[in-house]
C-alpha cells in the first residue's frame, strides 16, 4: 500500500515531462512554420520566377542560389505537411519577414505578382516579340511565328502585315507565365477599348479605316517623334497630299522599305526603291504601319490641324521641329538649309 504515492509520483512527473516536451516541441514546430525565414532586409523584394513545367528542386534551388531562405530544410518540411509538390508558373514578390507558411500558401494557390509591360519605339513584329519575351516567358520566337499564322490572324481580321497595328503603345499588366494566344487576346481586348465610339466616328468622317488612320499615325511618329505638339500640324500636311492626289513622299517609308534604320539622310537613289512602302514612289498609303504609332500620334491623325501646308522639312537647328511651306519654291529654300546644315555636321547617311 506505501508504493502508491511512488507510483503516483512516477506518474505525474512523467505527464509533467511529457507536456513540457510537448510545449517545446509545439513551440519548435510553431517557429519552423511561422517565424521569419527570409534573409531580406526590411523592404527589400525578390522576385522568384518560376517557368512551366518547373519541379520543387526548381524552386527551392533558386531560392537557395539567391540566399533567400535562411533554412531550406524547414520551407521543405513544411512544404510537405502543406502538399506544396507542383509548383504554379509565375513570377511572385518576396518581401523580408514572410515566414515558410505565408510564402508557401502564396505559391500553392499561384499568388503571382503581375508584371508592368511598356512597349513604344516599336517598328516591326520581331522588335515588339523581343521587347515581349524580355519581359514575359513567352518566347520570341514563338510569338512571331503566331502574328505570322493567316489563319488565326485572319479570326481577328488581321493579316501578318497588318496586325501590327492591333499594338498600341502603353503601359500593360500581364502574368508573367502568360501564353502568346493569351497575350495576343489581351492586346486585342485593349485594341478594341481604345477604338472608341468617338474615335471611330472621326476616321469614319475622314472616310478611313481604322488601318489607315494607324498607317498615317506611324508616318506622322516617325516624322516627328519628339514634339508632340507638331504632330496635329504634319497629319494636315499628309491629308492635304492624300486629298490632293499627291505622293506622300515621306523619308521614313523609304527607310523602312530599306530596313536599314540607322539612316540618317534619304538620297535620291534611295526613292528609287522598290516597294509598296516607298511613298516617293507609289501613291497612297502604305499597307500598313511603319511602326507602332503612339497614342498621341493616332489622335493628332483623327484631329489633324486644317491648313495649306504641302511640304515639310527638318530644321537646320536640329531641334526636331520643321520648316513647312506651300509652295516648292519656298520648300527648296529651307531643303537647301538643312542639307548644308548636315553637310556640315558630316552626315552623310
Amino acid at each position: 500500500m506505501k508504493k502508491k504515492p511512488l507510483y503516483t509520483k512516477t506518474i505525474l512527473i512523467a505527464i509533467i515531462v511529457f507536456a513540457g516536451l510537448s510545449v517545446i516541441a509545439s513551440i519548435y514546430l510553431y517557429g519552423i512554420i511561422y517565424s521569419n525565414n527570409i534573409l531580406l532586409k526590411d523592404k527589400e523584394v525578390f522576385y522568384l520566377y518560376i517557368p512551366s513545367n518547373a519541379k520543387l528542386n526548381d524552386v527551392t534551388d533558386s531560392l537557395s542560389k539567391n540566399k533567400i531562405l535562411k533554412d531550406t530544410e524547414s520551407f521543405l518540411w513544411v512544404a510537405d505537411k502543406k502538399k506544396y509538390k507542383k509548383p504554379k508558373a509565375g513570377r511572385y514578390e518576396i518581401k523580408a519577414n514572410m515566414t515558410n507558411n505565408d510564402l508557401i500558401n502564396m505559391l500553392r494557390v499561384g499568388n503571382q505578382k503581375p508584371v508592368k509591360l511598356t512597349f513604344n519605339n516599336i517598328r516591326t513584329i520581331q522588335e515588339l516579340a523581343l521587347k515581349v519575351s524580355q519581359k514575359l516567358e513567352v518566347d520570341s520566337i514563338t510569338l512571331v511565328e503566331l502574328l505570322s499564322d493567316k489563319q488565326f490572324l485572319k479570326t481577328y481580321k488581321f493579316s501578318s502585315n497588318t496586325v501590327i497595328s492591333m499594338f498600341i503603345p502603353n503601359t500593360y499588366e500581364f502574368y508573367w507565365n502568360v501564353s502568346a494566344k493569351a497575350f495576343f487576346k489581351k492586346m486585342n481586348n485593349e485594341y478594341e477599348k481604345f477604338w472608341t465610339k468617338k474615335r471611330l466616328q472621326k476616321a469614319k468622317n475622314m472616310n478611313m479605316t481604322q488601318l489607315e488612320i494607324s498607317t498615317l499615325a506611324s508616318i506622322v511618329q516617325a516624322e516627328q517623334s519628339m514634339h508632340n505638339n507638331e504632330k496635329a500640324r504634319v497629319a494636315g500636311l499628309y491629308i492635304n497630299r492624300l486629298n490632293k492626289g499627291m505622293l506622300l513622299q515621306s523619308d521614313p517609308t523609304v527607310v523602312y522599305a530599306i530596313g536599314d534604320f540607322s539612316i540618317r539622310r534619304v538620297l535620291n537613289r534611295d526613292k528609287e526603291i522598290d516597294s509598296p512602302y516607298n511613298t516617293y514612289k507609289y501613291s497612297g498609303l502604305p499597307p500598313a504601319p511603319i511602326n507602332l504609332p503612339e497614342i498621341s500620334s493616332i489622335d493628332a491623325v483623327l484631329n489633324y490641324e486644317t491648313h495649306g501646308y504641302i511640304f515639310m522639312c527638318a530644321k537646320e537647328d536640329f531641334s526636331g521641329y520643321h520648316n513647312f511651306s506651300r509652295t516648292t519654291a519656298q520648300h527648296m529654300i529651307f531643303a537647301r538649309r538643312y542639307q548644308r546644315a548636315l553637310n556640315k555636321k558630316k552626315i552623310y547617311r
